[in-house]
């Protein structure tokens, strides 16, 4: 029999070792209060990024669970503490990414003056809590771990400050108190839960109910499509549904396309016209408007997607593959839509095997379709050089498109891209592309929040350590997340931080990130993005930011019309 460490454990330990068994990754924010939780957490081998603000516990933590597909945990303090997350909360809850929020809170013998009710604080955000005591410490955090995944939402477990340091009474699921000594030598180390074997994280792929009704519409509307489209979104991804997305293009004949979460999730991108939308080109927008038939997978279907509801033609019939119950897309005339419930991997499998039988063959449309080849008109970005063939507009500033244009040729190809929200997400979503949706890390979209984007550099830092994180923020969003600069420049082995600054505000952030430890270059022409390439030649290592000062007169995003 093995030996058995018959020591009572403290709840911070007892709470770190149930922890171990399902995420190997976690980032704090160090405090006084919480200190104790991170030693126990890397004392059980969960690997801890320290980060400069709360709000980057959650933001890293959820860049770390897009990029990777696994869990991880974010360590938070109390009171404002708290508060300064829920930003970063709100962001998660509202973007579907499973975590762990370990969040002291305030002692059991009342709140303090700087307290608040954390646990209302979060329900306002559609986040449950759970609340850890001294016993049950397993089974608490086995439920806050199938919570977070089954409902592809954040959990919080919520810490009293002054019972961490307590003794842990260990009762397992079978109700034997291992914090007994007498018990435990009674039992073999066989019987023992184990620590140090963690449990394969795997989001459920959820139960498949589509309507017989409206499987057998949606199968005669892709049946006589002649001018099939695919649209892809995250929820395809999550699903691992990018093996039957190319097998029913394939069997459609269809142009393919994605959300700006799903850029690279097509096997083949010979027939793809990139990211539709408010990102989207406007040729290819127009030919999807052509389109009598969209199936889209895994797709909100915003008001940025659907570029203002004017993506889709008077006469397209739209068939709709998601987990949720999904409405009408905004338009600006009626939609036709058949909504199929279900895992995306699941129900279009199912759907291309219908459709063998009465579709034996594609439309070959794709193959007639002009512009799709290299250089295209339907590939083609707009850079600016027509209007500015030097890249310098009327005011002296740089266009942003003929930056992003020459930076999409001077990144590493081994690039995580993380956008903030703003401008940033236009130049960087537009011009850059990715080799898979993992790495297209936009945290802060789906709450519409700036600042998150630096904040998450330190989750594909540890995501991807031997890879290159690059950035792209704002003047006002970088300008925002100061001390998640510093975190980025501390953690990142290899980064590239691109600041669109734009005049917004008055800083020198070439001056700033000399000053924090990296290197900073003021770009105010093209040629001074060349440090970039010099930077890569030297190994590409440490931190890069590029102050490109760009003109304010060039839009972002201009909304498309009819």
């Amino acid at each position: 029999m093995s030996q058995i460490d018959l020591a009572t454990p403290t709840v911070s330990a007892a709470l770190a070792g149930a922890l171990a068994r399902h995420t190997a990754q976690g980032f704090a924010r160090i405090a006084r209060v919480n200190t104790t939780l991170v030693t126990d957490l890397e004392q059980h081998g969960i690997g801890v990024t320290l980060v400069g603000h709360e709000v980057a516990t959650i933001a890293s933590a959820d860049a770390f669970a897009r990029a990777t597909g696994t869990l991880a945990v974010a360590v938070t303090t109390t009171g404002p503490g708290f508060t300064n997350a829920l930003t970063a909360l709100a962001e998660t809850t509202r973007a579907r990414v499973p975590l762990i929020v370990l969040a002291a809170d305030a002692p059991t013998t009342g709140n303090r003056p700087w307290d608040v009710d954390q646990e209302m604080l979060a329900a306002a955000l559609g986040v449950r809590t759970l609340t850890v005591t001294a016993d049950n410490i397993d089974a608490i955090v086995d439920r806050a771990v199938d919570s977070a995944l089954r409902t592809r939402r954040p959990v919080v477990l919520s810490v009293a400050i002054d019972i961490i340091g307590a003794p842990a009474s260990l009762t397992d699921s079978r109700g034997i108190d291992l914090s007994d000594p007498a018990v435990i030598r009674s039992l073999s180390a066989a019987t023992l839960p184990s620590a140090s074997a963690p449990r394969p994280v795997a989001i459920p792929h959820p139960p498949t109910g589509v309507n017989p009704v409206e499987r057998t519409s949606a199968v005669q509307a892709l049946t006589v499509a002649m001018r099939p489209v695919i649209i892809a979104g995250r929820g395809a991804w999550l699903s691992g549904a990018a093996t039957e997305l190319g097998l029913m293009a394939d069997a459609l004949g269809a142009i393919t396309a994605t959300t700006a979460l799903a850029r690279g999730i097509f096997p083949a991108a010979h027939f793809d016209v990139g990211v539709v939308g408010g990102l989207g080109q406007d040729a290819a927008m127009q030919l999807i408007s052509e389109a009598d038939a969209v199936l889209v997978v895994g797709a909100s279907l915003n008001s940025f997607t659907t570029a203002g509801g004017t993506l889709f033609g008077p006469h397209t019939t739209l068939v709709r593959i998601d987990v949720d119950d999904v409405p009408a897309p905004e338009a600006d005339h009626e939609i036709v839509q058949h909504r199929l419930r279900g895992d995306a991997t699941t129900v279009l499998r199912e759907l291309r095997e219908t459709l063998a039988l009465s579709r034996p063959a594609s439309s070959g449309w794709r193959e007639r379709v002009p512009g799709l080849e290299p250089g295209g008109a339907l590939r083609v970005r707009d850079a600016g050089f027509a209007e500015h063939p030097l890249g310098i507009c009327a005011d002296g500033l740089l266009d942003p498109r003929s930056v992003a244009a020459r930076l999409a040729e001077l990144l590493p190809a081994d690039r995580y891209v993380a956008t903030d929200g703003g401008s940033a997400i236009a130049w960087s979503g537009r011009y850059w592309p990715v080799a898979s949706p993992a790495r297209s890390i936009m945290v802060g979209s789906a709450f519409r929040a700036i600042g998150l984007g630096c904040a998450s550099i330190a989750g594909v830092a540890a995501a991807a350590p031997d890879s290159t994180a690059v950035l792209s923020t704002g003047s006002d969003p970088g300008l925002q997340a100061l001390d998640d600069v510093e975190t980025a420049i501390r953690t990142a082995r290899r980064c590239v931080i691109v600041v669109w600054n734009d005049g917004s505000s008055a800083a020198d952030f070439a001056a700033l990130a000399h000053a924090l430890g990296a290197q900073g270059v003021s770009v105010t022409e093209l040629a001074h993005l060349d440090a970039l390439a010099e930077w890569s030649a030297a190994g590409g290592t440490g931190t890069i930011l590029l102050d490109c000062r760009v003109s304010p007169t060039v839009p972002s995003y201009v909304p498309r019309t009819r």
